[in-house]
């Protein structure tokens, strides 16, 4: 088996996840696609993911779906990836932590074969690895990455089903890739009804990333399987009686008259997401805020790109939350702009909670 094999696709029952995995921190930034840069049908604004050749973006349901399953499998955006017998698509991210040598992690992710798709796939996967895929030929010409190949193909009904698996890390990696590997598409791809004109299209849906580590009780048995299993899974609510609203200023500094986060801001950020990972139905708002020195213009785009900066920090460092943010200039002063101590404070960046 070649060195690049940087997964091993492996397909367990529920039952044997359910006695192997705890609760831990989902490692794809963004795994849901909820957050994004401004609106838009590009993968791009989906921070940080990106697109490996054109990969559409949805941030609400298709209006001519009408299908039961319609929209995302939970929130409110997904993405969506294209095959054709000669064309295929990738999405990939880069973790928020690199994978630590013989850990075992759970990836998983949901898919849902698009209402217009006249063809679905035998084969779905995820290449993992220390660099992406720029930092090695085309995987489908150095290896196929043998995932699941389900008995008629991947349809699931035309609702959104899981695909999961586990992988035993060398160590280091940082980069998961996700599509299909196979090297002969035509021949991976099946028409959903075989008399009907025209040339094949499969299109899917992806929704809900993650890759996880999982603790087992026993040593991971390697388990190739011909058969994908779907299943659905709830949401945890955590309660708690913090106010919807509150607002918290942050600790946080930036370069003078910049949106770039110096170093002594991290330990502060590092501590909030810490707190989202144990609160993620939480709806967050990031707030940036600024003194009245120069002018009203100035004022507001430095306080947007300030709160944008935390934003994506978060997302980057793992926050999977809903989040937003927003700059208000210095239309909100919470002291006198009079004074230099004043304008300090204004100077500033809140974490509020929308919903919960």
């Amino acid at each position: 088996m070649s060195k690049l094999w940087a997964l091993v696709f492996l397909i367990f029952s529920w039952a044997t996840f359910s006695a192997q995995t705890n609760s831990s921190k989902n490692l794809v930034p963004n795994g849901g696609f909820e957050n994004y840069r401004k609106k838009g049908n590009n993968l791009k604004n989906a921070i940080p993911w990106k697109p490996v050749s054109s990969v559409d973006y949805y941030q609400e349901p298709l209006k001519n779906d009408a299908g039961t399953c319609k929209g995302a499998h939970e929130g409110d955006c997904f993405a969506g990836l294209r095959y054709q017998k000669k064309y295929k698509e990738f999405i990939e991210v880069k973790l928020s932590e690199s994978l630590k040598h013989g850990n075992v992690y759970r990836f998983e992710c949901y898919l849902r074969l698009a209402f217009w798709s006249n063809a679905m796939l035998k084969s779905f996967g995820v290449y993992i690895s220390k660099g992406g895929m720029k930092a090695v030929n085309f995987p489908e010409q150095e290896c196929v990455l043998d995932t699941v190949t389900a008995k008629g193909g991947l349809n699931g009904g035309f609702c959104w089903f899981k695909v999961k698996g586990s992988y035993r890390a060398a160590g280091g990696e940082k980069y998961i890739t996700i599509g299909n590997f196979s090297p002969n598409l035509k021949a991976d791809m099946i028409k959903i009804n075989a008399k009907s004109p025209g040339f094949k299209e499969a299109y899917y849906f992806i929704d809900d990333v993650s890759l996880q580590w999982i603790k087992p009780k026993d040593e991971v048995r390697t388990v190739y399987v011909d058969s994908l299993s779907y299943e659905k899974d709830s949401v945890l609510q955590v309660k708690n009686n913090v106010q919807t609203g509150e607002k918290i200023t942050l600790k946080v500094s930036f370069e003078m008259g910049k949106a770039n986060l110096l170093p002594e801001s991290f330990s502060e950020l590092n501590k909030l997401s810490q707190y989202l990972f144990r609160h993620q139905n939480f709806v967050i708002k990031i707030n940036g805020h600024s003194d009245n020195s120069g002018s009203k213009s100035k004022n507001q785009k430095l306080s947007e790109q300030r709160a944008q900066a935390v934003f994506e920090y978060l997302i980057t460092h793992g926050v999977q939350n809903k989040m937003y943010y927003q700059g208000y200039g210095s239309s909100l002063p919470i002291a006198d702009n009079e004074t230099e101590d004043g304008k300090a404070k204004n100077r500033r960046v809140e974490f509020e909670i929308v919903r919960q």
